[in-house]
């Protein structure tokens, strides 16, 4: 069966406006910051994969149209939006008032940990309803209809975007984490990563709840 795709100019201007807007930082780009310059770099990108993996739902979700019910349903909407903004803020408390993990933060992170990372991540991006309404509103705009199977076009947009994404977050968290190691040398980083690293996933969580409230 022959997979149908937008046509080669499209998929071009896809693929160009995709990067730019994914080498913007944004809620995930710090996020994966925050997590690097803690753990390390590979602990960077564990938090990157579980991310993506929920960007994969939301490409699914958007193919089937599942994102536009959310879009409509104001209450669905809000839902998600503050379990999405709790969870993060309580990440952030939780790192403000445990134990300081910068000195214990080697870049030999256990199994279980990196499941952490990743269940965190993918939390985070599931329980993001910009980013069902950003599937929906972007990925339609580069859809070719007279090529049919606009179902399998708006997957195959999603799959790509997410590539891209993985692609660009990884430099930002090879970067981070680079400048992590490097800050762990400090004693008055060690002294203070925890409250400004849950800080961080406070204003992150905050920004989720009181940005956007005007839907178009």
């Amino acid at each position: 069966m022959e997979i149908v795709t937008p046509g080669a100019a499209n998929l071009g201007l896809f693929a160009g406006a995709a990067l730019v807007l994914l080498l913007i930082p944004g809620p995930a780009v710090l996020y994966v910051v925050g997590r690097s310059v803690e753990h390390g770099r590979r602990a960077g990108l564990v938090s990157i994969a579980g991310i993506h993996a929920a960007t994969l739902v939301h490409v699914t979700a958007a193919a089937l149209g599942l994102s536009a019910v959310l879009a409509s349903s104001a209450l669905a909407f809000g839902v998600v939006k503050y379990a999405g903004a709790a969870y993060l803020v309580w990440l952030g408390l939780k790192k403000i008032l445990g134990r300081s993990e910068a000195a214990a933060a080697t870049p030999a992170i256990r199994d279980r940990g990196h499941a952490r990372l990743f269940r965190d991540g993918f939390v985070v991006n599931l329980l993001n309803p910009k980013t069902a309404i950003f599937f929906l509103a972007f990925l339609p705009q580069f859809v070719e209809p007279g090529r049919g199977h606009v179902t399998t076009q708006v997957a195959v947009l999603g799959l790509l975007f997410t590539a891209l994404g993985f692609v660009a977050d990884g430099c930002y968290a090879l970067a981070a984490g680079t400048a992590g190691s490097w800050l762990k040398r400090s004693r008055g980083f060690l002294a203070v990563e925890r409250y400004v690293g849950g800080a961080l996933f406070i204003g992150l969580g905050l920004s989720a709840t009181f940005a956007g409230n005007q839907r178009k």
